[in-house]
């Protein structure tokens, strides 16, 4: 059955409509409901929406406008104020949730490439999940969203140094070198011409006309893409030119205006690569890594709170508040995904073992969510005596 691309949108948000319908009704996060519409109308489900390469391109610029906002959100006042008190529990975490990662994969019989992607994937958190279960007051206001959001911005940091190495690897250790000396001349060259041109030509235009506030918009996708395709000419990704793109503007007064100007077409990108993700899952092989795949997101919403709960209380943090963080952070994260997706499609990690860790990735979300909700103020909390805004 062939569908165009009006059809294929339609499917697509019409479901994922309805699936998200019933993700808010059993209190879970609704990108786990586009995931499940991948799998159940994509290539391997029903067939229904078939044309695999669009749906990967559509999802190639939900990712860009992800990184863009990603960099938006990176003010280096706010790293500064939050890196500190969080840099320690960051890294040592990171290579705990490596370490556990890797021994699972390898105990089933996986390369050691698959199962170093895999940790690497592993070791984040979702900062989606995270901030979405964060009530207002306390993101704002209290200490325990301070220790929660550096986390996730340092985790965050981590993911871009991630896919840029994933990016510029072709699989062997001499390509890997190669990149990383391109990544060394080429990445530099781009942030300085980016800071370069917003301070002397994207900011001077934007205070000229910002009572236009249809021109903001054109102007940030307009350098977004800008900085994207010149990363693209020079060797990079084109998700690391975005990245760079709102990191160079995230110091000007206008970067939060902009980032809640793009969240609604983020969003709506977003949607179509969490449907793609979906949609590249063979159930058929999913079956044969059940269980890798079941124990992998086990040891992960078991791993991860025990594991922050012991750094930050090492750190000095109050142990309820230490606790709280650790449940928060339980989850892998959309970078997980993205990740894995990226090393797929370059080679660099087989299908089979991208899969398994799709898998916990998605059981993570589900479980997770599940034990924050029930123990913790949220705006989706069970109890009313939990439930905030």
């Amino acid at each position: 059955m062939h569908t165009g691309i009006v059809e294929s949108f339609f499917l697509i948000f019409a479901g994922a409509a309805l699936l998200a319908t019933v993700a808010l009704y059993t209190r879970q996060p609704v990108l786990v409901a586009y995931i499940a519409l991948g799998c159940i109308a994509g290539p391997f489900g029903l067939g229904i929406v078939n044309d695999s390469k669009l749906v990967s391109e559509i999802a190639e610029i939900g990712i860009i406008f992800l990184l863009f906002l990603v960099g938006l959100d990176l003010q280096p006042s706010k790293l500064r104020n939050m890196v500190g008190k969080t840099f320690v529990t960051a890294i040592t975490s990171s290579v705990v949730f490596i370490g556990i990662t890797v021994a699972i994969m390898l105990a089933f019989g996986f390369s050691m490439t698959d199962a170093w992607v895999a940790g690497v994937a592993c070791m984040f958190s979702s900062t989606i999940i995270g901030l979405k279960l964060l009530p207002t007051t306390v993101l704002h206001h209290r200490h325990i969203g301070e220790i929660v959001v550096g986390l996730l911005l340092i985790q965050d940091l981590f993911a871009i140094l991630a896919l840029i190495v994933i990016a510029e690897t072709g699989g062997s250790m001499i390509e890997a070198l190669g990149s990383v000396f391109e990544i060394f001349v080429a990445l530099p060259a781009v942030i300085a011409a980016a800071f370069v041109a917003v301070r002397f030509v994207v900011l001077p235009l934007i205070q000229r006309f910002d009572a236009f506030h249809e021109f903001i918009f054109l102007a940030a996708i307009g350098w977004c893409l800008c900085v994207a395709i010149v990363a693209r000419s020079v060797g990079l990704s084109l998700e690391i030119g975005a990245f760079v793109a709102g990191v160079s503007l995230a110091t000007s007064p206008i970067a939060a205006y902009i980032a809640e100007e793009l969240r609604p077409l983020r969003d709506f990108f977003l949607v179509m690569f969490f449907f793609s993700v979906g949609a590249a899952i063979d159930i058929g092989v999913m079956g044969q890594v059940v269980l890798p795949t079941v124990l992998l997101a086990v040891f992960m919403v078991l791993a991860k709170p025990v594991v922050f709960r012991g750094l930050l209380g090492w750190q000095g943090e109050d142990e309820k508040v230490a606790w709280e963080a650790g449940y928060r952070l339980g989850q892998a994260s959309e970078f997980s995904l993205l990740l894995v997706y990226q090393a797929t499609s370059l080679a660099v990690m087989t299908q089979t073992a991208s899969y398994v860790v799709q898998g916990a990735t998605v059981l993570t979300f589900l479980v997770s969510t599940y034990m924050v909700i029930f123990r913790y103020p949220s705006p989706i909390a069970v109890s009313e005596k939990l439930r905030r805004d």
